[in-house]
C-alpha cells in the first residue's frame, strides 16, 4: 500500500514541462535516445515510468527498447534517488582495508542497505566497485567529492553533516 500510494503521489507531481522542451530540442535528430535519456535523467534526477512513455510516444521507440537502453548503461537510474548519493569503493585495495564495515556502517545509520535510497530521499547509498584511487584506499564519493583512507568514524561524521 506504501509503495502503491509512493507511485501515485510520484506520478501527481510528474512535470511535464522539462521534458517536452528536452524532446523539442532533439525533434530533428533522429535516433538521439541516448542523449535524450540523459537530459531527461538530468532534469528528473531519474528516469520516471511517465519521462520512458512520453518519450516513447515522440520519437518511436518503443517502451521496451528505451527500457533497453537504459537498463543496459550504468548511468541511468530507474528509480528515484536521493538528494545525496553516497558511493563507497570495494574494489580490492578498498576492501582489504575496510571497506565493508563502512558499508555496514552506513546501513545501520541510515536504516537501509547498500542500494537502497532512504524512505525520505535524503541519501542513496551505493557500493562501487573501483573508483580509481586505491592510494585513498578506503574511500567513497560522496556528491562527487572524493573522500579518502576513511574509519566508520570519519565517514559517520561526514554522512551526519549532510543536510
Amino acid at each position: 500500500m506504501v509503495l502503491e500510494q509512493t507511485k501515485t503521489e510520484d506520478r501527481a507531481a510528474f512535470d511535464e514541462g522539462p521534458l517536452e522542451e528536452i524532446l523539442d530540442s532533439f525533434s530533428a535528430q533522429e535516433g538521439a535516445v541516448i542523449p535524450i535519456l540523459q537530459r531527461a535523467q538530468q532534469a528528473y534526477g531519474y528516469l520516471p515510468e511517465e519521462a520512458l512513455r512520453m518519450i516513447s510516444k515522440r520519437t518511436g521507440f518503443s517502451l521496451a527498447q528505451l527500457y533497453g537502453v537504459a537498463t543496459f548503461y550504468s548511468q541511468f537510474y530507474l528509480q528515484r534517488r536521493g538528494r545525496h548519493v553516497i558511493n563507497i569503493c570495494d574494489g580490492t585495495a578498498c576492501h582489504v582495508k575496510g571497506a565493508p564495515r563502512l558499508v555496514t556502517t552506513l546501513e545501520e545509520e541510515l536504516g537501509i542497505k547498500a542500494g537502497e535510497t532512504s524512505p525520505d530521499y535524503r541519501v542513496t547509498l551505493e557500493v562501487v566497485y573501483c573508483l580509481g584511487s586505491c592510494a585513498l584506499a578506503p574511500m567513497a564519493v560522496i556528491d562527487g567529492q572524493v573522500y579518502g583512507r576513511l574509519v566508520p568514524e570519519k565517514v559517520l561524521k561526514l554522512v551526519r553533516e549532510l543536510d
